[in-house]
């Protein structure tokens, strides 16, 4: 019996590229505080999944929750500035 190996080329290729490039990692940190947030919120829910979530473990959900779409609104407003703007400052 033969056993398949994930990084042999005949079930995966290897390519030599496989680490991110400097686009992807700009991408990561410009949305980076978006994803704390809503790394947070699920935290938050997670919390109380196997539990009736108290006073304030759903103030803790509310406040997750406003964090997460202050983050949205201001990367969708540092993209339109820099759209507008013609390029990343």
């Amino acid at each position: 019996m033969k056993s398949i190996v994930a990084l042999q080329d005949r079930v995966t290729p290897w390519p030599d590229g496989l680490e991110p490039s400097d686009a992807e990692l700009d991408a990561i940190e410009w949305e980076m505080p978006l994803i704390l947030a809503d790394v947070d919120l699920l935290d938050a829910e997670i919390a109380v999944l196997d539990r009736t979530p108290s006073e304030l473990d759903a103030q803790r959900i509310r406040r997750a929750r406003r964090r997460v779409l202050a983050a949205r609104r201001d990367l969708v407003n540092r993209a339109a500035a820099v759209s507008l703007s013609g390029g990343v400052a």
